[in-house]
């Protein structure tokens, strides 16, 4: 489809899903802090998350603005980032009305030990990590992917060390080591 000379090809569509896809999770991410605070959580690493906002924002921004409208396709990739995408619910689900954007921690609340946080203590953080650079690989842009990748798991690593001290009470509470 053109207008005004622009092509909207695969590429953007693409785009245009994932984008679709993280303002439903901000929505609901909101709705859920809400819940949480109201019930007596607390919120903690606040500083950073404006960080982590302006950090995917620039990255959609730029594959938007970097990507050509139909890039080669990479089928392997792109199976790749649809099974993240089945982990990224398999997370949203397991965490329910606790999973955030942001971190709040309720004392008293149990940890979940279900679904993937069977077998890894920050599952969400594993799939963003990996589609963070896979999304740009799968529209051709190696730079875009190695930056944002490299920026995004600087990120995390701040943000996990935030998360795994307002938590460590609650791992004691919980019978779980460290």
């Amino acid at each position: 489809m053109t207008a005004a000379g622009f092509v909207f090809g695969w590429a953007y569509w693409l785009l245009l899903a994932v984008a679709l896809q993280r303002l439903v999770e901000l929505w609901r991410a909101q709705r859920n802090t809400r819940r949480l605070l109201a019930r007596g959580g607390r919120e903690v690493g606040r500083e950073h998350y404006p960080l982590i906002v302006a950090l995917h924002a620039a990255w959609l921004l730029t594959l938007a603005l970097m990507t050509a409208p139909d890039p080669p396709v990479h089928w392997g990739l792109i199976g790749l980032f649809a099974l993240l995408q089945v982990l990224r619910i398999w997370v949203l689900t397991t965490l329910g009305d606790y999973w955030t954007t942001r971190i709040i921690t309720i004392d008293d609340a149990p940890l979940r030990r279900q679904g993937p946080y069977r077998f890894l203590r920050h599952p969400n953080y594993v799939v963003v990590a990996l589609e963070i650079p896979l999304l740009a690989l799968i529209l051709d842009l190696p730079v875009v992917a190695l930056v944002f990748g490299l920026l995004n798991l600087l990120v995390l690593w701040m943000r996990i060390r935030i998360e795994n001290q307002a938590l460590a009470a609650r791992r004691v509470a919980n019978g779980m080591i460290g």
